[in-house]
């Protein structure tokens, strides 16, 4: 395994296009690091450039702390693992997991010994004498996996490995990837363009959009501190609620209702500034179901329910608004948002055993201490706070030093 370091990285292709754009960032040893964004934000980009399947035009790649620029791909001693398997038809199980060993004249005795370690990792042993063509696509990933394994790199590299895979067999698989790298300890990179596999998987995450590197932080921290507007808006589901406020002494006036300035914030606004309002869906209940103490924590209002959605152990209430300005006319840079969070509607996450109806009046309790603060013009949040680079919600990398067949061990 080793630490994997990028140094204001830069991909210019000949007709001029910034893929990436001064990107630097430390991957741990052993870290299992996610880089998350829309498509067209340089995400699979910069996994190639790991990797040596795209060219660096400036900056600096160290692996192990040494500089890889110039290395081939077959040099740099990582395992790219891809959406589309990438598998042999006419080999077995075995001999796709073995291919690795056979290009190096392994000799069949330790073939043996380490394939089937590495199927018993990823549970295929029972299925060594199949053809990828009889497994399912899960499977078929696993064998991926196990051919990876045996190389025994110093790290994993994952494009979009579950793009291809249903939503109920994508969720069996994130647990499955998680726990075989934690039991190897391996450092990984992962790509996703999926907010939730990002949430659920890595001990950090990078955000990324148009080429630049908007944050890193641990999950926890990335949904409850986001650093701008765009990163607010592309974590979470549903989507962070976005509406106009303007300041009027210690309040802020919205579209449905007065809010007191966040606490820390007064002195940081000005009366008559315009702001945009973050709110996560879940910061607001339904005030019927709150005692009388709740509801005085916080503030109430009253607002005509759209439609409601129910799904099971959640219900999403969806209200629409009214705004004297659209919030694109106060972004200097609407592109930071998707045009459907720009829509004058808002999304409240209710309790079950909430009875509102479709098109019914009801009054919303919010919060106010978890209202989000940004400013327009820049799309950074104002009411921040400082976080060292490893903050205290992050999944520290967990290693359980597992040796496999051959005796090589797994550290981290």
């Amino acid at each position: 395994m080793a630490a994997i370091s990028l140094k204001n990285l830069v991909k210019t292709y000949p007709d001029g296009h910034r893929a990436v754009k001064d990107v630097s960032l430390d991957i741990a040893d052993g870290e299992f690091m996610i880089l998350v964004g829309p498509s067209g934000s340089g995400k699979s980009t910069l996994l190639r450039m790991i990797v040596g399947l795209e060219d660096i035009t400036s900056g600096d790649l160290l692996i192990g702390g040494q500089r890889v620029n110039d290395k081939a791909p077959r040099d740099r001693n990582l395992t790219m693992v891809f959406q589309n398997y990438a598998l042999y038809p006419h080999l077995s199980v075995f001999e796709n997991i073995a291919f690795p060993l056979r290009l190096k004249h392994t000799p069949d005795e330790q073939v043996k010994r380490q394939v089937t370690a590495a199927a018993d990792i990823v549970d295929l042993r029972e299925h060594l004498h199949r053809r990828p063509g009889e497994l399912s696509g899960g499977q078929r990933q696993r064998v991926a996996m196990g051919r990876a394994i045996v190389r025994k790199s110093d790290a994993f590299l994952f494009d979009e490995p579950l793009s291809n895979l249903d939503a109920t067999l994508r969720g069996q698989m994130r647990s499955e990837i998680l726990r075989i790298q934690r039991r190897l300890g391996t450092t990984t990179v992962y790509v996703t363009h999926d907010q939730a596999e990002a949430l659920a998987l890595g001990d950090r995450v990078a955000v990324l959009r148009k080429g630049e590197l908007q944050q890193v932080a641990g999950p926890r921290e990335l949904y409850e501190h986001p650093a701008n507007l765009f990163v607010a808006g592309f974590i979470g589901s549903p989507p962070m609620n976005f509406l106009p406020a303007e300041v009027h002494g210690d309040e802020l006036r919205m579209p449905f209702l007065l809010c007191p300035v966040p606490d820390g914030m007064a002195g940081h606004v000005t009366d008559g500034q315009i702001l945009i309002v973050g709110i996560r869906p879940e910061s607001f209940s339904d005030a019927a179901l709150l005692d009388e103490r709740e509801r005085d924590r916080g503030t109430t209002f009253d607002v005509d329910v759209d439609v409601t959605e129910w799904l099971g152990d959640e219900r999403y209430a969806v209200i629409p608004y009214e705004a004297s300005a659209d919030i694109s006319e106060h972004l200097a840079d609407p592109e930071q948002l998707r045009s459907e969070q720009l829509r004058t509607q808002l999304a409240a996450s209710l309790d079950p055993g909430s009875r509102v109806r479709d098109g019914e009046r009801i009054t919303l309790w919010l919060d106010p201490s978890r209202i989000l603060l940004f400013d327009p013009r820049t799309g950074r949040r104002l009411n921040t706070r400082i976080t060292g680079a490893w903050p205290a919600d992050v999944r520290a990398p967990r290693h359980s030093g597992t040796t496999l067949s051959d005796g090589s061990a797994g550290r981290g």
